[in-house]
């Protein structure tokens, strides 16, 4: 029994409309809401939308690394989850494991001030709190996660920032965003973003993000 008015704004208005707006790319579209499911590990909806995210032009691989960076930014029984999912998809898509990144890939190169200053403002902060979490962000996540090839800078920080506005880690939103645009977000697509994170991830969790992408955009404006 399908639900009449539910169905009438997933196709006229989501489908038909939302998803065709010019300010996002049908590809980016597909990359932030893929994100968003399994940052709130609603992997029952992961098959549809893996599907049209890679007819939009995402590639296997970069749904692969998506995947494995959600596991660092979401948990990783999120990214277990969806692993499950993408293979079910990949396999009726005759996609087999050889198209996908390698485990272990030579790294982009390293902007060793940037990373440098990144780390000792966490050292200096959070040294004494959890050396652990300091160690892994360091070294797996900034000098070895985000470095992998298989997905651009650009769209890491996209999956990145998508993922915190869908669970609600705003605190985390200001360095990531900066972060997104450094990599080549412009400011109209991060706003578009939440035109579309609004459908996915709820309308709360996007007027709690807005206050801090709107004061992103003034303070990188003066």
């Amino acid at each position: 029994m399908s639900i009449p008015a539910f169905e009438h704004y997933t196709n006229e208005l989501l489908l038909g409309d939302v998803w065709q707006r010019p300010g996002l790319s049908p590809r980016d579209r597909g990359i932030v809401t893929v994100a968003t499911l399994i940052a709130r590990n609603q992997s029952q909806e992961l098959p549809f939308y893996l599907n049209l995210a890679m007819d939009n032009g995402v590639k296997p691989g970069e749904v692969a690394e998506v995947i494995t960076h959600l596991a660092f930014y979401s948990g990783w029984p999120n990214a277990s989850a969806a692993a499950r999912v993408a293979q079910t998809v990949f396999a009726e898509r005759d996609i087999s494991t050889e198209q996908l990144p390698a485990a272990k890939v030579p790294l982009l190169p390293l902007d060793q001030a940037t990373e440098a200053a990144r780390a000792s403002m966490v050292e200096q902060n959070f040294g004494q709190v959890a050396p652990g979490v300091v160690k892994y962000t360091t070294e797996a996540l900034f000098r070895d996660l985000w470095l992998r090839p298989g997905l651009a800078p650009r769209d890491r920080s996209m999956v990145t920032v998508s993922a915190l506005v869908a669970s609600g880690q705003v605190a985390q939103i200001t360095y990531h965003l900066n972060r997104a645009m450094d990599n080549g977000l412009s400011e109209a697509e991060a706003g578009e973003m939440l035109t579309q994170l609004a459908f996915y991830a709820g309308w709360p969790h996007v007027f709690s993000a807005m206050p801090v992408f709107k004061d992103v955009f003034a303070k990188r404006k003066e």
